[in-house]
């Protein structure tokens, strides 16, 4: 297999099938060409929807000052992601939907694949925050105000955006050193590590032993918070005499406990899980439950289960 450096100041005017121009050629999300337009419409409302919903969250909360609380502060957060999250991905998609130029520049595409990476990582840590913040607000109801005062909440709210930073970074400075093959076809609908790192004409163990050990730290690590926290947290309110009581706590956990569900389970199976080419449609499809689904239904799920944050919206509405 031919190995080419990469050259900037290749033509522009080379041909459109050549491969060997700067940068990559994102392959989408394989549909035959009459589906395209229906992806396009699917693609464009939950990314309108995404943004009107997450900037609801964070306009609702803002307005209220009963949700100026610990728990609405990560989730605001966590809809600022969401929003960014979304924004990176779905933007190019659409328009590689309508365009028939494929290509993505190697700045573009590992800006992209920087971004999302970084995202992923933050939004992985803050739900194991969140899950903490419910643990104290519950086993520890009398300390709460004192252990999750403001200064902890923005400490916390600042590690869980710069560990997401400091692993994207590593990765993809490792990533960007690596050298890329003739063929530099994506089989993929954006820049995600795993499908770039097929294209390496280089051995690519360690780039893949580091997305298991720092990934799967990071995940294991939020995922175990997150656990403890509600194994302390159940049977704390299993201790409650009254079944109201049992229930108001438990709904206070509900919302969460499906965000977390459905973020860690899509997680494992394309970072953590061994990888393989049987899995490749697999994969796509998973890609786009938490880079387009999750973030439309995060606001829907926390909005649905929380009767103080209905209470809010028809306050905001009524104004």
């Amino acid at each position: 297999m031919e190995v080419r450096s990469i050259d900037f100041t290749q033509s522009a005017e080379a041909d459109e099938n050549d491969t060997s121009v700067d940068g990559f050629m994102l392959l989408g999300l394989g549909a035959r060409p009459a589906l395209q337009n229906l992806i396009f419409v699917l693609f464009f409302v939950a990314y309108i929807a995404t943004l009107f919903g997450n900037f609801m969250v964070i306009v609702i909360i803002r307005q209220d000052f009963r949700l100026q609380t610990p728990m609405y502060f990560f989730l605001v957060n966590l809809s600022v992601l969401e929003i960014l999250y979304t924004t990176t991905v779905i933007p190019f998609t659409l328009r590689m939907l309508l365009d028939k130029n494929k290509r993505i520049s190697f700045a573009g595409c590992f800006t992209q694949m920087f971004i999302f990476i970084s995202l992923g990582g933050s939004e992985c840590i803050l739900l194991g925050t969140m899950a903490y913040d419910r643990y104290v607000a519950i086993c520890h109801p009398l300390r709460y105000t004192t252990i999750m005062k403001p200064s902890a909440c923005y400490c916390l709210a600042m590690i869980c955006w710069s560990t997401g930073f400091l692993n994207s970074l590593v990765h993809t400075v490792l990533t960007v050193m690596l050298p890329f093959c003739h063929d530099r076809k994506i089989k993929h609908y954006f820049c995600e590590i795993p499908s770039i790192l097929k294209l390496s004409c280089k051995d690519t163990k360690v780039n893949e032993m580091l997305i298991f050990f720092m990934g799967g730290s990071m995940t294991v690590g939020s995922l175990t918070l997150t656990l403890v926290s509600y194994a302390c947290i159940i049977a704390a309110v299993l201790k409650i005499p009254s079944i109201i009581g049992r229930h108001k706590a438990f709904s206070t956990c509900a919302s969460h406990l499906v965000v977390v569900s459905i973020f860690f389970g899509t997680v494992i199976f394309i970072y953590i899980l061994p990888n393989s080419q049987s899995l490749s449609d697999q994969n796509q499809v998973i890609s786009v439950v938490y880079s387009v689904l999750t973030p439309l239904f995060n606001p829907i799920i926390y909005s649905l289960r929380n009767h103080e944050f209905q209470r809010a919206v028809v306050k905001v509405l009524q104004m």
